[in-house]
């Protein structure tokens, strides 16, 4: 075998290996139809404790672990949002001052809404489901 053949069979053999390991990569990048995910409602605060306006942090255990969460009533709408900022996953802040999230790992900056308005995030904060029945506030949790 030339150098030249070889040369070209190790480039392809690395091509090879690269293109197994994005492939064997692709079930945790993307869960898409997995049925197995489900959505648990736990019980956080009593409905007359929900914020008449603004927003409202909340924690609450779920599968002992300590979950938190954004209540936000804006005009009219009342909405959950997630903390984990859409970047890196780090953990964001409600910033009372400014009345917008923030990000402290990487500056990322959103409205009361969710929607990005500064730094790296490319997604708003994801927004949560949620019930009111009998007189509490249930916040829905994927797992």
């Amino acid at each position: 075998m030339q150098r030249r053949d070889f040369l070209s069979w190790l480039l392809k053999s690395a091509y090879a290996v690269l293109g197994l390991g994005c492939v064997a990569t692709l079930p945790y990048l993307y869960r898409g139809g997995n049925e197995d995910i489900k959505t648990f409602f736990v019980k956080t605060v009593d409905e007359d404790d929900l914020p008449r306006r603004g927003v409202k942090e909340v924690e609450f255990p779920f599968r002992g672990l300590t979950h938190k969460a954004f209540i936000v009533r804006k005009n009219t709408d009342l909405f959950v949002l997630s903390p984990i900022c859409s970047h890196l996953g780090c953990s964001v802040n409600w910033n009372f001052v400014n009345n917008e999230f923030d990000c402290p790992c990487h500056g990322g900056r959103y409205d009361m809404s969710g929607h990005v308005i500064g730094g790296p995030p490319p997604k708003p904060l994801t927004r949560l489901p949620y019930v009111i029945k009998d007189g509490f506030f249930y916040i829905g949790i994927r797992a």
